[in-house]
Formats: structure tokens, sequence, C-alpha cells
């Protein structure tokens, strides 16, 4: 009997440059070009967003450091500067990488396990940048990998794209139980930030930041007693009534998000619908969540922090806990959105601050352009807490 493919060894890391919300909201509010009206939306989405810090790989938007020659931001005129999306992508092929090869090798090094010999696969996944020879191939040579690894990309997928990056893991290892998969999400979202008076842009502005999370996916047994996640399940849903509202384009001054103020009304109204499909295969699990008491069977929730109005509806919605909207809105709080490094963020801290137990189960989710709804079941594995 084959066993189920886990998640283990998840890390996470940051940039180095911290930004404080309130002092960027403030940057924001006094760019010239912005009207009254723009002003006012920025201050209301900056200060409603729930995050108070975020992370950036620009060090010039500390909005403190001394830079010669300012690609994003003039500090000296206080101005935001709009760079071309090839001065942009250049930031990202000279950043990345560093990200990526760092988060790859604390998840191998955090595992009594694995080392790198055994990683027969590598799984990266980005939508803020791209170029080829790409991260897998600095990972491969960085970890110093064999060069037979298989390399998967996931691009420009947007904040959902770990989760099939783990279901695509989770497959290859039920095709291969000797597989060890390694999934690597880097994303430099504040690459592509600027000034507007679009409503939209304001609010992708007053939430997206940088960050990257690795782990460690494969159905082979080991003695250790290494916490993690089973994969159980997955389900891919969409909510077609929002394909206008949240999309991720390529436009001449960086990457154009559109996140409406409609996506978290969009989710509520639809999560249901898009949430049961995930369910079904266990008769419990389905008459709870019919029942709206899927809350109580489901300890924790992994649920992408698009923002605090989405939280606040899927938890609305579903009838959840503050305490299982917790960890979501914890990394939120401190990291800000990071796109599809964020789930991760967040599985990451139920599985350390959750006081999550062996055999507890946790529904994972993400939204993304589409309107995408990617969802997860899973198992925690934790022997030591049983």
């Amino acid at each position: 009997m084959s066993h189920p493919a886990i998640l283990r060894s998840l890390q996470t890391i940051v940039p180095d440059t911290m930004l404080r919300q309130d002092e960027v909201r403030d940057v924001f509010a006094a760019q010239p070009e912005l009207g009254r009206l723009a002003k006012r939306i920025v201050s209301a989405s900056f200060n409603g967003s729930g995050i108070d810090t975020r992370y950036t790989v620009l060090e010039e938007l500390s909005f403190s450091a001394e830079v010669e020659t300012p690609l994003f931001f003039d500090r000296e005129k206080g101005l935001l500067l709009s760079p071309g999306t090839k001065a942009r992508n250049e930031v990202y092929v000279r950043e990345a990488w560093k990200l990526y090869v760092e988060a790859a090798r604390r998840s191998v090094e955090a595992d009594p396990d694995i080392a790198a010999a055994d990683v027969t696969h590598v799984i990266t996944v980005s939508c803020t940048g791209f170029y080829a020879p790409g991260p897998d191939y600095e990972i491969v040579r960085s970890l110093g990998l064999s060069d037979s690894v298989r390399r998967y990309h996931f691009g420009f997928m947007g904040c959902y794209a770990s989760m099939p990056a783990l279901r695509a893991a989770s497959e290859i290892c039920a095709g291969n139980p000797d597989a060890v998969v390694l999934i690597v999400s880097v994303e430099l979202c504040t690459l592509h930030l600027r000034s507007s008076e679009d409503p939209d842009m304001i609010v992708a502005t007053s939430l997206f930041a940088d960050g990257a999370a690795a782990g460690l996916v494969t159905a082979r047994t080991f003695d250790s007693d290494v916490p993690g996640f089973a994969l159980d399940g997955f389900h891919t849903g969409i909510i077609p009534e929002g394909k206008k509202d949240m999309s991720w384009t390529i436009g001449d001054a960086g990457f154009e998000m559109v996140l409406s103020t409609a996506v978290p009304q969009l989710i509520g109204e639809n999560i249901h619908a898009a949430l049961r499909p995930l369910y079904e295969p266990e008769e419990a699990l389905v008459e709870a969540f019919d029942s709206e008491t899927i809350g109580e069977k489901v300890r924790h929730w992994a649920i992408h922090p698009g923002g605090r109005r989405i939280l606040d509806r899927v938890q609305e919605r579903l009838h959840l806990t503050d305490e299982q909207l917790h960890p979501a809105r914890e990394v939120l709080r401190h990291y800000g959105n990071m796109s599809s490094a964020t789930v991760l963020f967040v599985l990451r801290r139920i599985l350390e601050e959750a006081d999550a137990r062996d055999g507890d189960r946790v529904a994972a989710m993400a939204f993304g352009p589409g309107l995408t709804a990617e969802s997860a079941l899973l198992t925690v594995v934790s022997p030591a807490r049983a």
C-alpha cells in the first residue's frame, strides 16, 4: 500500500529591508500627481489592510537609504519613480536567485533524513519575473543536485500557484514512491508597485510584498519524527464572474495587477460551490460542510491572506473562529501579501505555532486570476506531538 505524499521541512525567508505600512502610506499619499479622491483611497486602503510591516528587496524603498542613482524612489524629492519593465525584471534577475537558493538550501538542511543527493525533482514558482536559465537551474547548480534532476517552473499564475505546485508534487510521488520533490516559491511583488490614481492599483500597492518559501514533498518513510502535512486531496474551482476583477498582465512600466474591491464579495458568494467538491470523498466532511459546521471537523485553516476583507468574508461564510484565522491574519500583519509564497508561510505558522497535533485536519486555499480558487485538504503528521 502506497503512503501519501508528505510536505515537510517548510522554510520561509524575507529580504532584509522592512517597510512600515504607515510610512509607505504617507509616501504614496504625498505623490504630486494624485488628486484628493486618490489620496483618500490611499489612506483607506493602507489603513484597512491589516498589515503592519512588509519586506522588499529594494533597499531604496526603506525611504532612508542613500542611493546615488535612484531607480524606484528619489528620496531627495520624495518622488516615486516608474522604471520600465526591463529595468524591473533586471532587479528580479539580480535578486531572486539568492532567495531561491537560500530557501531551498534551508529546507534541505532542515531535514534530518533527506540530503541534496536525494532530490529528484525541483518545482519553482513565481509570477513576478522571468529569466532563463532560470531559478530551477540556479538551485540545481548551487545546491549540488544531480544534473539529471527534473525541473519544472510554475510561472505567472498568481497568488494560488503554490497549490498546483503541491498537487503536481503529490502526483509525482504517487507515480514514483521514491521521488523527493523540492518546491521553492519566490515572489518579488514590490518590483511592480507604482503610484497610480487607479483604485485597483492602489489596493494592490497597499498589500503586496516580497518573500520566499520552500519545502520537500515525498512519499518515502523515515525513522525520524519530522512534522509536516499529508497531502490528502486537491480541488480547482473557478468563479468566472470575477475574471475582470483579478488579473495580472505585463505593461511597459512593470507587471500590472488588477485587484478590485469586488473580490472579497465574489469569494464570499461563491466559496461554498468552489470548495464543496474538495470534501466529497469523505462523507463526514461533506455533511459538515453542508451543515456549515466544517470548522468543527477541520481544525486548522491555511487561507491565503489576499487582503483583510478576503479573510473576513471567508471567516464569515464558513463560520470559522478567530483562532482558526489567526495564522493567516498574523502572516498578513507581519509580511503582507507575498503572492504564491504566502500560503506556505501560513502552513508553517500552523505547524509551529497553532498547537497542531498529529491527525489534525487542515484546509488550505488560495485565490488568483480567473477568479481561480485552489484548495487542498491536508492532515498534520507530527508523531512527537500526538
